[in-house]
């Protein structure tokens, strides 16, 4: 896979201007790896932001521009052939996007012992932890960051590429002060489909994982429409569909499409609301909706005054509890993410029937 992240696949860009349609000027030129120079001769490291199984996230400063971006930096040695295509089809679906809700890649280095892709930097956190420290909230609020991440995501789709790792931990603000600045990231699952039975790899984070995927049947783009349908319930809900200590119980659930809209967090949520999850959480991918289909429903259409009316406040306390203990989890142990669903043992699926 080495020989598609050359110098010269991608090019430096600074930030730029959005316009109406999502899309953003030209760009300003600036020294990049064209130059043929060492990404330490054009960038300044910072702190860690993050770390993952191969590589490292640091803030980074342009010496020249100054501009702050954040690099993944991978390491060459702990890659198996996987990884690499993996990784591969990462840059290659970023460097083709273009899109105000999807996190920008402007770069990347290939040098002797690392990959260093250059993104832009998330200044905003996680969306989820946005949410919990509203004052007030409501269901219009709800509606309108569901909006954006179904645009996001119908962007995607129209490209042909699913994502296949769609949570929390996955959903950025650029700022701290612009809600609507949402952006989906870390697209190191992400793969190019020709059709919605093409792929066969069984990739996810549990919770928010197709039933298809669980079936290892082949699929398509759908299953990120699931996803977003169990993002959908916690962001209205404050807790998620699908809730089981162990693990096999809650893949059972899921497969099953077994879960509940509770009276006491439901009560007050509307009606069109609880449909649009009902036909996202169908466990048959060809009858749940595809995201431009979502995004032409009541409740995503609906009026904003009457939407702004709902209180959600009880539940934005139960997603308060939720946020907390996800952020605990992933402090003590890291988040959960399983690249091979095989790993639970082969005959898993057996023990589920």
């Amino acid at each position: 896979m080495g020989n598609c992240l050359g110098s010269d696949d991608l090019s430096s860009k600074s930030n730029t201007d959005v316009d109406h349609t999502g899309k953003r000027d030209a760009p300003l030129k600036t020294e990049d790896s064209t130059s043929g120079k060492a990404f330490s001769e054009i960038y300044d490291l910072k702190k860690k932001l993050g770390e993952g199984a191969f590589s490292v996230v640091k803030e980074a400063a342009h010496k020249k521009t100054k501009v702050s971006y954040a690099i993944k930096i991978v390491t060459k040695a702990k890659l198996t052939e996987d990884d690499e295509e993996a990784l591969k089809d990462e840059i290659s679906i970023l460097k083709d996007f273009d899109n105000q809700h999807v996190i920008r890649l402007y770069d990347v280095f290939n040098e002797n012992l690392y990959y260093y892709l250059v993104t832009e930097r998330m200044m905003g956190g996680e969306l989820f932890d946005r949410v919990v420290k509203k004052a007030y909230y409501n269901e219009k609020e709800a509606r309108d960051v569901c909006k954006i991440l179904f645009m996001a995501i119908e962007y995607c789709h129209s490209k042909q590429v699913a994502h296949r790792d769609l949570k929390p931990e996955n959903l950025l603000l650029v700022s701290n002060d612009d809600d609507s600045q949402l952006k989906i990231a870390d697209f190191g699952f992400a793969k190019k489909v020709t059709s919605e039975s093409c792929l066969t790899t069984q990739c996810g984070t549990p919770g928010y994982v197709a039933p298809e995927i669980l079936e290892n049947v082949a699929y398509g783009t759908k299953s990120d429409m699931w996803s977003l349908g169990v993002i959908t319930y916690i962001l209205l809900g404050g807790y998620p569909p699908f809730i089981e200590k162990n693990q096999r119980n809650l893949f059972r659930k899921i497969r099953q499409g077994d879960y509940k809209f509770h009276d006491e967090y439901w009560g007050n949520v509307s009606h069109d609301a609880k449909d649009l999850i009902k036909k996202l959480l169908t466990v048959d991918p060809s009858k749940r909706l595809s995201a431009k289909e979502a995004l032409q429903t009541k409740w995503m259409i609906g009026d904003d005054t009457l939407l702004s009316k709902v209180d959600l406040g009880a539940n934005q306390q139960k997603l308060k509890e939720f946020n907390a203990e996800r952020t605990f989890k992933k402090a003590v142990h890291a988040v959960i993410t399983i690249a091979k669903l095989e790993s639970l043992g082969t005959n898993y699926r057996d023990d589920l029937k």
